[in-house]
């Protein structure tokens, strides 16, 4: 879609019904429109076979890097513009959407959060161009959901300022192809956690893909060992010296991941919504019937309040509302209408519903990695729980 097309007609007129779309300027539309020309006339073609052999199609990076996403105005780009931009990204694949939001979304809020302001100056502007690529290593072999107590990867400061850290990472996205990883570790002299910037190449890593996955195949996830690993003071993160710290950067990277389940919603929904318009059945159209009719309903119930949720919740952190409660409710919610969508699309899709040919199995598929990450459906529910009672119902 050229920039022209963008300002005269909306880039999302079945899938977002109460028009949403219209919060954009006709700016951020034109810089939407030609990531969606990218995606539709690059991405498209390529998605199901990567998919299926388990691999990233690394040919996309650079040119998606290049269209300059991340900060394409001379304002600072607003909060809207980002959730759409994840939305696109996501209606088309939730591994791309992945892949982009590890370092626009994940990595950048650890630098934004945790780092001192002297560090931002110098590596803010190198993770925005993509010179500095990282990711963001939290999650453990041994601890996922209960990574506040549970982080086992150990700091320790020699004499001469430095760090040693040792332990293990698992499930970290797009580590393969980073320049650093952002490790959370805990202090060996005061118990608290701290984050550092390991060069990847550093002495002491060893990354080892993870096999067998059933969702998200095109995203290449990663088991992490630090043995020994050297990092200097000047690579640690300043301003994040407890799990508090880490927290903040969830409470603000949980929305993101909100968008990418409506974005998935949005493209199960237009992709079931394609086939039952040229399928027929019976000598009648397949979006004749009643019962498909009702299915297609539903779906566009859930990918409207999905939006919803995500453009409320993005317009009160952009009043710097930021509340654990908050984004998990969109987290929790979202991912629970994606799980519905995406299984009646597959439903009334039939039997091609588990065939890559018609894009409704990858959605399908996928959903199901982005329901787990980012806190759990049962976790988030607790935090909504902890904050309408004033109980915490978290094992102790």
């Amino acid at each position: 879609m050229s920039a022209t097309t963008a300002e005269q007609t909306r880039l999302y007129a079945v899938a977002d019904w109460y028009d949403a779309e219209a919060l954009l300027t006709i700016e951020e539309r034109q810089v939407l429109a030609r990531l969606r020309e990218f995606l539709d006339r690059e991405a498209g073609p390529l998605l199901a076979d990567f998919w299926e052999r388990g691999e990233f199609p690394e040919q996309l990076a650079q040119p998606l890097i290049g269209l300059n996403l991340m900060e394409p105005f001379e304002a600072p780009a607003r909060g809207i513009y980002q959730g759409f931009r994840i939305f696109e990204l996501a209606r088309t694949d939730a591994s791309l959407a992945t892949w982009y939001t590890a370092q626009a979304g994940l990595f950048r809020t650890a630098i934004r959060v945790g780092a001192s302001p002297e560090q931002q100056r110098e590596w803010m502007p190198k993770v925005i161009d993509f010179s500095l690529k990282g990711v963001f290593s939290l999650t453990e072999p041994e601890s996922g959901s209960d990574i506040a107590g549970g982080l086992a990867t150990t700091a320790h400061r020699r004499s001469d300022g430095s760090w040693v850290l040792n332990g293990a990472k698992r499930w970290i996205g797009g580590a393969a192809t980073a320049d650093v990883l952002a490790v959370f570790a805990r202090d060996v002299a005061d118990g608290q956690v701290k984050a550092f910037l390991v060069d990847r190449k550093s002495d002491g890593v060893t990354l080892d893909k993870i096999h067998g996955k059933t969702s998200l195949r095109m995203m290449q996830n990663a088991h992490i060992t630090l043995d020994g690993v050297r990092v200097p003071e000047a690579m640690r993160l300043h301003h994040v010296n407890s799990f508090r710290d880490v927290a903040a950067m969830l409470r603000a990277m949980r929305s993101d991941v909100a968008w990418i389940a409506a974005g998935i919603q949005a493209g199960a929904f237009e992709a079931a919504l394609r086939y039952i318009t040229e399928r027929t059945q019976f000598g009648r159209p397949l979006g004749s019937f009643q019962l498909v009719q009702e299915k297609l309903a539903r779906m566009l119930g859930n990918v409207t309040a999905s939006l919803s949720l995500v453009v409320r919740l993005t317009e009160q952190q952009a009043k710097g509302i930021y509340r654990d409660q908050d984004s998990a409710l969109a987290k929790m919610q979202t991912s629970l209408f994606m799980r519905d969508t995406v299984a009646l699309a597959r439903e009334v899709v039939g039997g091609n519903g588990i065939t890559l040919a018609s894009d409704v199995a990858r959605f399908h598929a996928d959903a199901e990695a982005v329901y787990s990450y980012e806190g759990t459906h049962d976790i988030n529910a607790l935090i909504i729980g902890r904050a309408l009672t004033g109980e915490s119902a978290f094992t102790r």
